[in-house]
């Protein structure tokens, strides 16, 4: 095995079937790993599946619901065998105002951004322990920066950041390496519902991007790779922007 090579690795992608998710799956099938994909829309996930051809599968779960986080976990390696990597991308946002949130709002994206990726952390354990693994953490630029209209979901991310360095020092010994990804700009559905309702969004990002234009999704599919791969065997606790350059600037 090489050091970027996935083959015979066994990949769980949460909110796996687009955007992100979709792109870091391919990534990941393209080095050779058989990828799960877990997401709401069985529609989508089918579609996913086509789009990531040979060893790919798909379950609809709720990863709102702790259930729906360990079926997910179940489904790979019953359908696999073992797992080996876990990406744990599912995420939303509600974009308001600070003092416009209901508790309900609040506890929502807390929920799916923060708490499923524990449970999903949690259920991966026992199965990624006998032979190490990889867990890749979704966070975001609001894991850095402010927003005043994205509170929660900067909460959210923070808390990502943290608890990525949390389980990488608990799990190290266990040859479990756990890192972050914090993706800047990315065109995708998400960001294109932040692009109508907050005004200039779209020349505020290009006029701070060094790359000058938005990400896309398959901007991410070699970090993911890297981070999967025994190219980082001895990376663990670190949050990577992928940002084009976005996080750079004064």
């Amino acid at each position: 095995m090489t050091a970027f090579d996935l083959t015979g690795k066994v990949a769980l992608v949460t909110g796996g079937n687009g955007g992100i998710g979709l792109g870091m799956a391919k990534g990941l099938a393209d080095a050779g790993a058989a990828v799960m994909v877990a997401g709401r829309d069985a529609d989508k996930n089918h579609r996913a599946v086509e789009v990531l051809g040979g060893s790919a599968a798909a379950i609809a779960v709720d990863m709102a619901e702790e259930s729906g986080c360990r079926a997910a976990v179940e489904a790979a390696v019953r359908n696999f065998g073992r797992l080996d990597i876990l990406v744990n991308n599912a995420g939303i946002n509600i974009r308001k105002a600070p003092q416009d949130y209901s508790l309900a709002e609040w506890h929502s994206v807390l929920n799916i951004n923060l708490t499923s990726l524990f449970v999903c952390c949690q259920a991966a354990y026992p199965h990624l322990r006998p032979r190490g693994g990889k867990i890749i953490n979704i966070g975001s630029m609001m894991s850095i920066f402010g927003a005043s209209f994205a509170a929660p979901y900067g909460a959210s991310k923070g808390g990502v950041v943290q608890l990525t360095k949390s389980l990488a020092t608990a799990w190290g010994s266990d040859n479990i390496q756990v890192n972050a990804v914090l993706p800047g700009w990315i065109d995708t559905e998400l960001t294109k519902g932040a692009r109508q309702q907050v005004s200039g969004l779209h020349e505020k990002v290009l006029a701070r991007t060094p790359s000058a234009r938005w990400g896309v999704p398959e901007d991410l599919a070699g970090i993911a790779v890297f981070l999967a791969a025994p190219a980082s065997d001895f990376i663990t606790g670190t949050a990577i922007p992928v940002d084009g350059g976005y996080s750079a600037q004064g």
